[in-house]
């Protein structure tokens, strides 16, 4: 089978794995594991390599045993077909039905495989067309470029640069709720006046004087820039 309706297809878990590749060379800078994909989906690393091989088969991914996949332009541009789709369904969902900021990425999840190509691009027209989603991610355009993200990790700043936050990572919803409540949301100026090696803590001050301590694990959710 060498076609794509399977991944426009909403009880298709193609579409997942496609993400989730994408997702995971994005991180890694290359190859998505076996590992990595199957703990991001809850699912068995045998599943992941009978997939990845079925994938392979329909000319999405390039799959090497015991190092993982990497997408071919073909599975790129499926990929960024959903993650365009996904976070435009985020942004739709906070700003005209109400949802919070940490409930939207599992809504959309559920959405994306059940709306069309048209759909998406009349959500995007109707929010007038977004850079970036409420997370701070870049919405691929529709002709599927994506912008260059120069933005770094917390965790890799060093003490008394002042940083803007360009974006969080979206999976825990818990996190996002605990960053929301503290107003450390994209766009926001932080002054980091301390990063301390001994348990990777970082320390920040926002614009209102306001101190934060953020363990390693959080200092490594939040990304920024110097700008």
């Amino acid at each position: 089978m060498n076609d794509l309706s399977e991944t426009r297809s909403p009880s298709s878990s193609v579409g997942d794995y496609l993400k989730a590749v994408w997702e995971l060379a994005v991180d890694s800078g290359g190859t998505a594991s076996t590992k990595g994909v199957a703990a991001r989906l809850s699912v068995s690393p045998a599943s992941v390599s009978n997939m990845f091989a079925r994938l392979q088969e329909m000319g999405l991914v390039r799959y090497e045993r015991y190092r993982g996949a990497t997408l071919t332009e073909r599975g790129r541009e499926e990929a960024l077909r959903l993650v365009r789709r996904h976070r435009l369904i985020e942004t739709f969902l906070l700003e005209h039905l109400g949802y919070d900021w940490q409930e939207v990425h599992d809504e959309a999840e559920r959405l994306e495989h059940a709306v069309s190509d048209g759909f998406t691009e009349r959500l995007a027209e109707l929010l007038g067309h977004p850079d970036h989603d409420p997370h701070g991610d870049p919405i691929p355009s529709a002709e599927g470029s994506l912008e260059v993200d120069d933005s770094m990790a917390l965790s890799q700043v060093v003490a008394g640069r002042r940083v803007r936050i360009s974006k969080v990572r979206d999976e825990d919803a818990a996190m996002l709720d605990y960053l929301g409540d503290r107003n450390l949301v994209p766009g926001r100026w932080l002054r980091v006046r301390e990063v301390r090696e001994l348990d990777g803590v970082v320390v920040v001050e926002d614009e209102e004087a306001e101190v934060y301590a953020l363990g390693d694990p959080l200092a490594r959710s939040i990304f920024v820039r110097n700008d």
